[in-house]
């Protein structure tokens, strides 16, 4: 055995050579290369690139209904980024962020439409909602701190249900519309004609699109800033272990509370986007099926990567959309997409490094001692 220094693990020449061999394997080829090179490029300067792609769909093509499809696109790109957080990050299963979803888009209804008279400005009313959804994600987390796993998955899918039947039930009809819902609500973005540099004119869709584009990539980008900042640190502690994360002085109760507080804004203001969009609210808007496609999305993109879920969001909401001409096969050819993902890509389609690194410890690690044996052996 070489010598090391005291506290430092032994390690001979053998294995220090076997373990060379299994990282250059696993590294060899074409994908492995390709794979070495993308991970070196920081995560902001390769989401970047990805909204410069995305931005030239309207440049493409012109056709009205790929435009609207990836208007909606971006509409739950937003709310994924939310649920990104509370899930990718904390470590916190939430069935229930649809509640969050369905409390921004009634609240924007009731007090920017004719439901009321209200008619507020949006500048006045999206900060409201969002400190106002806050608060309701902060009493969510208040009264369910302590709970971890299946038990933290049953309350919030308690409380997701419990907004949707509010938003159905007759005794709050008069305030929330009722099956009715509400109509006539006004546009957030402006949907107008203007002219943007290298694109030109843009009318339609299209003029949703890049107002959108452009907010769903400011979130993307705090969220960046608060991943590597002092908070996105705690939140990984607490993902990996709370017990440890909590001896190691980190207030595991402060920042569930914020994990909460934060997801549930960001999923208040994709509701508002949602209805300012649709320019009406309906109870059937906000099901679980939301939630559960939600989830689905943060996993398949791959959990704490921010270009992962916005590409999971492309997969899993653009492409049943381009599939409505085979309704019949949808859900067959959705659900196919999903086991195959999960069987091939188990950390996601672009998953953050260290995530990926953590799920393949254990394969590196036999393999690993599988190679070192025959030379320990000889």
């Amino acid at each position: 055995m070489s010598e090391t220094e005291p506290g430092q693990p032994q390690i001979g020449v053998d294995e220090w050579v076997a373990t060379a061999d299994v990282r250059s394997e696993r590294h060899r080829g074409v994908l492995g290369h390709l794979r070495r090179r993308f991970d070196r490029v920081p995560d902001l300067a390769r989401f970047g690139i990805f909204i410069a792609l995305v931005a030239l769909i309207p440049v493409v093509t012109s056709d009205q209904y790929i435009l609207r499809v990836s208007v909606d696109t971006l509409i739950f790109a937003l709310l994924v980024l939310g649920l990104n957080v509370v899930v990718g990050w904390a470590g916190l299963l939430d069935l229930g962020y649809v509640a969050f979803f369905g409390i921004g888009a009634y609240s924007y209804a009731l007090l920017s439409s004719d439901h009321f008279g209200i008619h507020w400005e949006a500048q006045f009313t999206v900060p409201l909602i969002v400190a106002g959804t806050a608060l309701v994600g902060l009493l969510l987390g208040l009264t369910s701190w302590r709970l971890l796993g299946d038990y933290l998955a049953i309350v919030t899918l308690g409380f997701g249900e419990i907004a949707r039947l509010l938003f159905l039930s007759d005794a709050l009809a008069p305030w929330l519309g009722g099956v009715q819902g509400i109509t006539g609500i006004p546009d957030i973005i402006d949907s107008g004609t203007y002219t943007l540099p290298l694109i030109g004119e843009v009318s339609g869709p299209a003029a949703t699109f890049y107002p959108l584009l452009a907010l769903c990539a400011a979130g993307a980008y705090f969220a960046y800033r608060l991943k590597y900042a002092r908070v996105g640190r705690a939140w990984n502690a607490m993902r990996e272990d709370e017990d440890v994360a909590q001896a190691t002085g980190v207030n595991t109760t402060n920042f569930k509370l914020l994990a909460f507080a934060l997801g549930a804004s960001i999923g208040s203001l994709g509701g508002a986007v949602f209805a300012t969009h649709l320019e009406s609210v309906f109870p059937g808007s906000f099901v679980l099926q939301v939630s559960i496609t939600t989830l689905a999305v943060v996993v398949l993109g791959g959990m704490g990567s921010i270009p992962g879920v916005v590409v999971g969001a492309l997969v899993l909401i653009g492409l049943p959309e381009m599939l409505r001409e085979f309704a019949e096969f949808k859900l067959l050819v959705y659900g196919a997409v999903l086991v195959v993902v999960m069987i091939l890509r188990p950390e996601g389609l672009l998953p953050d490094v260290g995530r990926r690194r953590e799920l393949h410890e254990a394969e590196e690690a036999e393999e690993v001692a599988r190679t070192a044996a025959p030379s320990q052996a000889s």
